[in-house]
């Protein structure tokens, strides 16, 4: 049995997941949001990788040793992110590349060994694909894999010319600055889209803050129980007109009971969240999930809290909400973006001002909880409607002061996505592709914000370009004062 390759790295808990006995196959890195050796990181809990944890545990399941480094939970800077995979030396490392932590991620491949290949996925590589393959800063990229990565990635460790059969990889040969990609077609297949069914449970140790402790005491875990969107938000880069490729899927409510039961006997867990679109989104999936949660008897033992679409609520009767709250609904959270009706039709949301509260108000009424998201500063927004979306929030704030439910709100401020419908009508109107990608963290201290408040803003990006009527500075006094109020709003209802 060789040497462990790097105890102390392992020792101080960097890596989760992987055997310190054997050579690394592959180490999965997600980015930080920033880079924390300019500014400490405050926030003391983030969501967990769950992409790269299927990724790895698929892997493992396959053979290979595989770890990951979350190097935003970890509070990590570049420069210390990058030498701890260097003193590891796994034959592969693999990037999500995300819009706003793009440059990050490439930050820290420019900085590893050489003889290091480099594998690459997540959103920002199947929006802009060429320009991840021109970067230089990503040296010695090997796979760039588009879309869905658990079968293709395992190949590709076991072989790295498998690559040329596989459907939707590109890569650059080292040395060369030109690109190569596989002509094999995988639209539909196991390669682009396996049955979410089949594929084993992440395995937990891959994700160093799942499950993890809730202020109420519970433990809590994540959940991913569809694959897929079929809506088609201007701003999102999911959008399905843009992931044509994509088959949507949703796990079975049977095999979604069983994670958590397996969750429950190995962990203690008892709280759960659906992080994805579609779990209350359709009603194909809503009303299955009823019946099976209802069998399980889910909602006398554990509490779940899930995404949900504001307009298929809607045509939901308060018998069914009723019966989401009785089996364990604790939390939804709804994409409200706008209190203004032309930025809500200009975003395609499908949703009205007046839906919007009404859902809200049949959901606190049942004692489910309501965490509303918001943007301001969406391209062509007047003032007054980024003041109707100020008014918004704070009607839905005065709405559940007198429901069994509360209401919360997270606000951010626009920001463009590669891929996302609304990006090429901003190169229409002439803003500039890069100048669009230039993500940084919006810090509010100078808007009325204080350190007490900062938990929240590192999920916060701007580009430092206008797109509506208010200026930078206008939006992010907004954005500080609703954040101030949430703030404050919260801490009276945990010492209520």
């Amino acid at each position: 049995m060789p040497e462990p390759l790097s105890t102390p790295i392992y020792d101080h808990g960097l890596i989760a997941g992987a055997d310190p006995n054997r050579v690394l196959d592959a180490l999965f890195v997600n980015a930080p949001l920033r880079d924390y050796t300019k500014r400490p990181r405050v926030n003391d809990y983030t969501l967990p990788v769950l992409g790269m944890g299927y990724i790895a545990t698929y892997a493992r399941q396959e053979g290979f040793n595989v770890g990951v480094l979350d190097a935003e939970a970890l509070g990590l800077g570049i420069q210390h992110t990058a030498e701890v995979i260097n003193a590891l030396r796994p034959r592969w490392v693999g990037f999500n590349l995300l819009a706003p932590t793009y440059s990050l991620s490439a930050g820290i491949a420019a900085e590893l060994d050489p003889d290091i290949l480099i594998m690459a996925g997540g959103h920002h590589a199947k929006a802009a694909p060429g320009m991840v393959l021109r970067d230089t800063r990503f040296h010695n990229i090997g796979a760039l894999i588009l879309g869905e990565g658990e079968t293709r990635v395992a190949a590709i460790l076991g072989d790295v010319h498998r690559r040329k059969t596989l459907p939707q990889v590109m890569w650059r040969d080292r040395g060369q600055t030109g690109s190569a990609m596989s002509l094999v077609q995988g639209h539909g297949s196991d390669w682009m889209a396996p049955d979410i069914n089949a594929l084993p449970f992440v395995d937990r140790r891959f994700l160093p803050q799942d499950p993890y402790r809730a202020d109420d005491g519970r433990l809590e875990a994540n959940l991913v129980c569809s694959r897929g969107c079929p809506y088609e938000c201007k701003f999102c880069g999911a959008a399905q007109s843009m992931n044509e490729d994509v088959t949507i899927r949703t796990r079975h409510p049977q095999n979604i009971i069983e994670e958590m039961e397996q969750l429950h006997a190995k962990h203690g867990t008892t709280a759960f969240r659906a992080v994805d679109d579609l779990f209350l989104g359709v009603r194909r999936v809503i009303h299955p999930a009823i019946q099976a949660f209802a069998e399980a008897g889910i909602g006398e033992k554990y509490v779940w809290d899930a995404t949900g679409r504001i307009n298929i609520l809607d045509r939901e009767p308060d018998s069914v909400l009723a019966a989401l709250r009785a089996n364990g609904l604790r939390e939804v959270a709804l994409g409200i973006e706008s209190g203004a009706p032309r930025i809500l039709a200009a975003m395609d949301k499908r949703i009205t001002p007046e839906m919007t509260a009404d859902v809200t108000k049949r959901l606190l009424r049942q004692g489910i909880n309501v965490k509303g998201y918001f943007i301001l500063g969406y391209p062509t927004e007047t003032r007054e409607e980024a003041d109707q979306t100020v008014r918004h929030v704070r009607g839905l704030w005065d709405l559940s002061d007198s429901l069994p439910g509360t209401f919360r709100a997270s606000v951010f401020t626009f920001r463009p996505y590669p891929g996302s419908p609304v990006w090429g009508d901003l190169i229409k109107a002439g803003y500039d592709p890069e100048q669009m990608q230039n993500y940084t963290d919006v810090d509010l201290t100078d808007h009325g914000a204080d350190e007490a408040m900062r938990g929240r803003d590192e999920f916060n990006f701007t580009t430092g370009l206008q797109f509506g009527e208010l200026s930078l500075a206008e939006l992010n006094s907004r954005l500080a004062a609703l954040s101030r109020e949430q703030f404050e709003r919260s801490q009276q209802q945990v010492t209520a």
